[in-house]
C-alpha cells in the first residue's frame, strides 16, 4: 500500500484520527477525513440489509458525508487506517482530492455496470491492483482482507458467484491466493 507523500498543516495534525480493521469511522454533516494511510470502503443497505459498497478509498483521497446524499451511509475501515479532519470551510483546500474522488466513482461505476459478471469481477481486481497493489514477483498482491461477501457486496453478485469465479481465475492463472486473504493479480506476461 502506498503511503502519502501529503504532510497535513499543523491545525490538522491537531485533529489527526487512528482506526484499527473494521472500526466505522464516524460521520458528520459538516466534516471530510483526508485518508493518510490505510484503506476504507464507503457503503450503504437497502430496506432488506443488503448491502452495497459504494466506493474503495486509500491515502491520498477524502471521505465523508458531505460528498453522499444516498441515505443509510457508513467508512468501513478495511485496515488500520490514519484519517485527518477537514471542516467544510476548509473543503476548497482538498480539491484536487475532490476530484479524484469523483473520478474514482465513476471508474468504480463503470466497472459495476460491466455485463457480464466474470469481466466484472475481473475488473474490479485490476481496479483494486491499481489502486492498492504492491508488488510481487509474480504481479500485484492486493493487500485487503476481503471476503468473498465482500467482492460480492462491490459487484452486485452473490457469494456463491465469486467464490467460483475466483476458483476459476485461479485455475486459470489470472490469480494466485497465497494467503487466505490476499490476491495477487499476476502479471500477464509470467502466466
Amino acid at each position: 500500500m502506498t503511503l502519502s507523500t501529503h504532510t497535513p498543516s499543523s491545525a490538522a495534525k491537531s485533529i489527526q484520527r487512528s482506526f484499527s480493521y473494521r472500526d466505522f469511522i464516524p460521520l458528520q454533516p459538516d466534516t471530510l477525513w483526508h485518508i493518510t494511510w490505510g484503506a476504507v470502503r464507503t457503503l450503504t443497505w437497502n430496506e432488506e440489509g443488503m448491502l452495497t459498497t459504494l466506493g474503495y478509498w486509500g491515502p491520498g483521497d477524502v471521505v465523508g458525508q458531505p460528498l453522499s446524499r444516498i441515505q443509510p451511509y457508513q467508512i468501513q475501515c478495511l485496515t488500520s487506517v490514519e484519517v485527518y479532519y477537514i471542516p467544510s470551510y476548509q473543503c476548497h483546500k482538498a480539491l484536487d482530492a475532490l476530484l479524484l474522488h469523483i473520478q474514482q466513482a465513476e471508474e468504480f461505476l463503470m466497472i459495476v455496470r460491466h455485463e457480464r459478471m466474470h469481466s466484472r469481477l475481473h475488473q474490479l481486481l485490476v481496479w483494486l491492483a491499481n489502486k492498492f497493489g504492491r508488488p510481487v514477483s509474480t504481479g500485484l498482491v492486493i493487500d485487503l482482507r476481503l471476503t468473498h461477501q465482500a467482492i460480492a457486496e462491490a459487484i452486485g453478485t452473490t457469494r456463491v458467484t465469486v467464490t467460483r469465479l475466483l476458483n476459476e481465475f485461479e485455475r486459470d492463472g489470472v490469480i494466485c491466493r497465497p494467503k487466505r486473504h490476499f490476491i495477487v493479480l499476476r502479471d500477464r506476461s509470467t502466466v
